[in-house]
């Protein structure tokens, strides 16, 4: 009897350890909230967080901030889109561009500073407009979104995926959290780093989907980015009835011809079958599709 009740504790033990024990799962969260649901108002997803509104740069938790007072609802949270690069000393930020010149009050490349050296920097709006605002870390965002927003972060050339993985761990953001990649590859590697994740992934057409599915992504992982021109109609009924989500890339062309023709082209996008719209006029879209 002793010898069994050891056994049984071993058990319990090592299955306690492995990564298939992984009590971060994806059945409620983010995967409720990035599948794909008939009948669901199209979400949107703010490009780079916002910045074309005067004093709201992009990256910034205070535009973040404003934008969750302005869109979405309790239970259908905003998406914020934002960018993660790398400074010297390894500090996961907020920023989209390698340098700084554009966004921010300095000048140089980011990989270039340590975090400590960017504390007097503050962050301009896309108008040039010095704010108040800093440069935020990855850590510091993911634990003001909870309860708030939920995120796609885009994973920049200097970062790696294990280390972003790692922090959404710290923060225990994996239930608002799809991390954004470009290639199947990647995809897989970031599937491998945790099975429970959201991925964001590039499906233009069949192949790309077949290619994701041959290297081992689960249907229940992804949510496709199918371009930022409108797919065939037989894609986003293919990727429906696998239960995955669409994300239209309308920044671009496509907000600039619903800024010229009416806002009630966002409508007709998500009539056609996007679930979520990406853009740079993200009340433009909530006004056309709440």
């Amino acid at each position: 009897m002793k010898n069994c009740m050891v056994a049984g504790l071993l058990a319990l033990s090592i299955a306690a350890c492995s990564p298939k024990m992984n009590t971060r799962t994806a059945t409620g969260g983010a995967y409720d909230y990035f599948k794909y649901t008939a009948g669901q108002r199209a979400k949107i997803s703010v490009h780079r967080g916002g910045g074309d509104l005067k004093g709201y740069p992009e990256n910034c938790i205070e535009s973040f901030q404003y934008m969750a007072r302005q869109i979405g609802t309790p239970k259908e949270p905003v998406i914020i889109e934002c960018d993660i690069d790398l400074t010297k000393d390894s500090v996961m930020v907020m920023m989209h561009d390698a340098t700084l010149d554009r966004t921010t009050t300095g000048t140089g490349k980011l990989i270039e500073k340590t975090y400590a050296e960017l504390a007097p920097v503050r962050l301009e709006d896309n108008m040039g407009n010095v704010t108040p605002y800093k440069i935020p870390t990855l850590e510091d965002v993911l634990r003001w979104g909870k309860n708030k927003v939920t995120f796609t972060l885009d994973v920049k050339r200097n970062v790696s995926f294990e280390k972003v993985v790692d922090m959404v761990h710290k923060t225990g953001a994996s239930g608002y959290v799809a991390v954004i990649t470009y290639n199947a590859q990647d995809a897989a590697k970031l599937h491998k780093l945790d099975p429970n994740l959201m991925i964001s992934v590039t499906i233009r057409n069949r192949s790309e989907y077949d290619r994701l599915h041959e290297l081992g992504i689960p249907d229940n992982r992804m949510v496709a980015f199918v371009g930022v021109k409108e797919p065939d109609a037989e894609l986003y009924t293919f990727l429906h009835q696998k239960g995955i989500a669409c994300i239209l890339g309308t920044l671009g062309n496509l907000d600039k011809q619903a800024a010229a023709k009416g806002n009630q082209v966002y409508k007709k996008f998500a009539d056609n079958g996007a679930d979520v719209m990406s853009t740079d006029r993200p009340l433009e879209v909530w006004e056309a599709v709440r």
